[in-house]
């Protein structure tokens, strides 16, 4: 299952993880959320240690969604040294989401 990211484990789980980290944000009332929830679970089970594979809750996580502005969910943010290298806004195919992350690796 994908890391639950909250506002207490942020910082070592992706500001000091050393590898690249995607996050998804995404609320239990979005359609569109439930749709690429299971693309994120694929996502974490591939790429296992090679990244860190993350889910936030904007409704539990309210600072951390504030951080990066986030307005729409889904959201997903690619990082990189704790730096939002890409995202993507919206359910979008797997294959979008595996080639960014493809890319910062």
């Amino acid at each position: 299952m994908a890391l639950e990211i909250n506002e207490q484990n942020f910082e070592e789980l992706v500001m000091n993880s050393g590898k690249p980290v995607v996050l998804d944000f995404w609320a239990v009332w979005c359609g569109p959320c439930r749709m690429i929830a299971p693309l994120i679970e694929e996502m974490h089970n591939e790429y296992g240690d090679k990244a860190v594979i993350g889910k936030v809750d904007v409704d539990s996580n309210n600072e951390i969604s504030v951080k990066y502005g986030i307005r729409n969910i889904p959201t997903v943010l690619f990082l990189k040294n704790g730096e939002v290298v890409d995202k993507v806004v919206g359910a979008v195919p797997k294959s979008t989401l595996t080639a960014k992350l493809d890319a910062i690796l």
